[in-house]
């Protein structure tokens, strides 16, 4: 069998499986820089706030610093 044959099968082969995968969670999965596949993390609504907080502050400063002219 040919090289480009059999990773043109196992390609197919893959997509199918994310497909299915894909229809069984409810949504896409996150694929990482090799094409492994796992759950997004989700943040939790404390984590935004915060995180949303620090970004408000940080803007601020550099509001005041007069940082924000582009």
């Amino acid at each position: 069998m040919d090289t480009e044959t059999l990773i043109s099968e196992l390609t197919q082969q893959r997509d199918r499986v994310v497909a299915a995968i894909e229809a069984l969670t409810g949504g896409p999965a996150h694929r990482d820089y090799l094409g492994i596949l796992r759950p997004r993390r989700r943040l939790s609504p404390a984590h935004k706030r915060r995180l949303s907080l620090l970004t408000k502050t940080r803007w601020a400063k550099a509001k005041k610093a007069g940082l924000n002219k582009i």
